[in-house]
C-alpha cells in the first residue's frame, strides 16, 4: 500500500508554474529544520474548470519539479475535493484522492441502514473512555441512531467513490483522504470516532481525514477563533485516531488533515507543539497562497509586472460579487477597506506587495485586498498567455517569493 509519510504538505498551484519553487521550500525545511515533508500537489475540480486546465497538467508540473531538483523521495498528485460525478478525469494522473462528502452530511440513509448500523455498534453502548481524553463519553442506541441519520449517508458516499477509484487503479495504489470540513458545524470527538468506525466497517483504508474544526478558516488569511479551543479539538481528534487505529483496523498511517491550511499562522505553533508532544503526523493543504505570491512577485518585478498586477486587482474589484460568490462562506471582505483601482494605480510595486503580502503587523497589509485577489485568479486565467508569459519572464523573482512564503511563513512556524 502506498504510504503518505508522517508529515505531508499540499502545495496547490493555480497555474502550474511554481512546482520547483514549492518543492524548494519543503527541501529547505529538511535542510534547516531537520524535518522531512512529503509534497502533495493538489488542485480542485473548481480550479481546473475556472482555469481550463486538466489534472494531467498538475502531474506534469509535479514530475518536472521532482526531476529538476533531483528529489528522490515520495510525492503525490491530489485529486482535490472530488466526488463520484467529477473523479473520472483524475483517476489516471492522480495517486491521492480527497473524497469530499461534506455535501452529503445530513442526507438521510434508509431506516434499514440506520438500524443495521446501530445494531453493529452495540458493543460501544455505555460509558466509553478514550485514552488521553479526560471526560468519558456516554453512548446510547438513540445517540447512535442520530449519528447515523446525520453521517451514515456521507460515509457510504465516500465508500462508493473509493470503490470506483480502486476498481480502476487497484487497491493500495493511491492515498485516500476523506474530507468533511466544508460545513458549518464542527464534528465532535465522538462524531469523529464513529465516522472512522463506519469507514472501517466499509473497509475504506483512509490515511488522512479532514474534519471541520471550530473557528473560521478563511482563504488566505489567519485563523479566526479560539486558538485554545482549536488546540483542544485537535488533540482530542489525535487521541480518537489512535483509538481507531488500535481498535478498528484502520491504517497505522492515519492522521489529521487541515484544509484551507495556508496562512493560519496563529495555530501553527499549536499544531507543531501537539505533533511533537504526541509524536504524530499531519497533512496541511494549501492552495491560493502560491497564486498570491505570483501576483506579489509580479508587482515588484518592474513596471510591466506591476501594471499586470494592477489590472488583476481592477478586474477582481469590478467583478467582486461574481468572484466572491463561490467562496462566500470562507472569505470576509470589508468593502470599506478596498481601495479603488484608481487608487491602486498610484501604488508603487512595494506598496502593492505590502498590501498583499501576509505580514499581519505590517502597516500597509490589507486583508480585504488579499482575500479579493485570492478569489480573483479567474481574472488572470482569462488573460491567457499574457499572464503565463509574465510568469515565465519573471520566474526568478516569483520563485523567490513562493519559496520564502512556504518555508518562512508556513513550515518554520509549524516545525521550527
Amino acid at each position: 500500500m502506498k504510504k503518505l509519510g508522517k508529515y505531508s504538505f499540499g502545495t496547490g498551484d493555480r497555474f502550474s508554474h511554481q512546482g520547483e519553487a514549492q518543492l524548494a521550500g519543503l527541501l529547505k525545511a529538511q535542510r534547516e529544520l531537520g524535518v522531512t515533508i512529503t509534497p502533495v500537489w493538489n488542485k480542485s475540480n473548481r480550479e481546473h474548470n475556472f482555469i481550463h486546465s486538466e489534472p494531467t497538467d498538475t502531474r506534469r508540473e509535479a514530475d518536472a519539479a521532482v526531476k529538476a531538483l533531483n528529489y528522490a523521495g515520495p510525492y503525490f498528485v491530489d485529486a482535490d475535493h472530488i466526488n463520484l460525478n467529477t473523479v473520472d478525469r483524475y483517476i489516471k494522473p492522480c495517486d491521492f484522492f480527497t473524497l469530499d462528502v461534506a455535501d452529503y452530511i445530513r442526507k438521510p440513509a434508509t431506516p434499514a441502514e440506520i438500524k443495521a448500523f446501530v445494531v453493529r455498534q452495540q458493543r460501544f453502548v455505555g460509558t466509553l473512555k478514550i485514552p488521553g481524553i479526560d471526560e468519558p463519553f456516554e453512548v446510547t442506541s438513540a445517540w447512535l441512531a442520530r449519528f447515523a441519520e446525520k453521517f451514515l449517508f456521507a460515509v457510504s458516499e465516500a465508500e462508493k467513490i473509493y470503490r470506483h477509484i480502486a476498481s480502476q487503479k487497484g487497491a493500495g495504489n493511491f492515498i485516500t483522504e476523506v474530507s468533511m470540513d466544508e460545513v458549518d458545524e464542527p464534528q465532535k470527538p465522538l462524531d469523529m470516532l464513529f465516522i472512522l468506525k463506519a469507514l472501517a466497517d466499509l473497509k475504506v483504508p483512509v490515511q488522512t481525514i479532514a474534519p471541520k474544526f471550530t473557528g473560521r478558516f478563511n482563504k488566505g488569511v489567519d485563523y479566526q477563533g479560539d486558538v485554545g479551543q482549536f488546540g483542544k479539538e485537535f488533540e482530542e481528534d489525535m487521541r480518537v485516531i489512535d483509538y481507531a487505529i488500535a481498535h478498528f483496523g484502520l491504517p497505522a498511517e492515519l492522521k489529521l488533515s487541515v484544509h484551507s491550511g495556508s496562512d493560519k499562522f496563529s495555530i501553527y505553533p499549536v499544531i507543531g507543539g501537539l505533533l511533537r508532544k504526541h509524536d504524530k503526523g499531519v497533512h496541511v493543504k494549501t492552495a491560493g497562497t502560491t497564486w498570491l505570491e505570483e501576483v506579489i512577485g509580479l508587482s515588484i518585478s518592474g513596471e510591466e509586472g506591476l501594471s499586470l498586477a494592477r489590472a488583476i486587482y481592477a478586474g477582481a474589484y469590478g467583478r467582486k460579487d461574481e468572484l466572491c460568490g463561490p467562496y462566500a462562506t470562507v472569505i470576509d471582505i470589508r468593502e470599506e477597506q478596498l481601495p479603488t483601482p484608481d487608487a491602486v494605480n498610484q501604488w508603487r510595486g512595494e506598496d502593492f506587495a505590502s498590501a498583499l503580502r501576509h505580514i499581519p503587523d505590517h502597516p500597509k497589509y490589507n486583508p480585504s485586498v488579499r482575500q479579493l485577489v485570492h478569489v480573483g485568479f479567474k481574472v488572470a486565467a482569462e488573460m491567457g498567455k499574457v499572464y503565463t508569459d509574465a510568469l515565465e519572464k519573471n520566474r526568478q523573482v516569483i520563485a523567490s517569493c513562493v519559496t520564502e512564503n512556504i518555508f518562512d511563513r508556513h513550515l518554520r512556524r509549524m516545525f521550527g
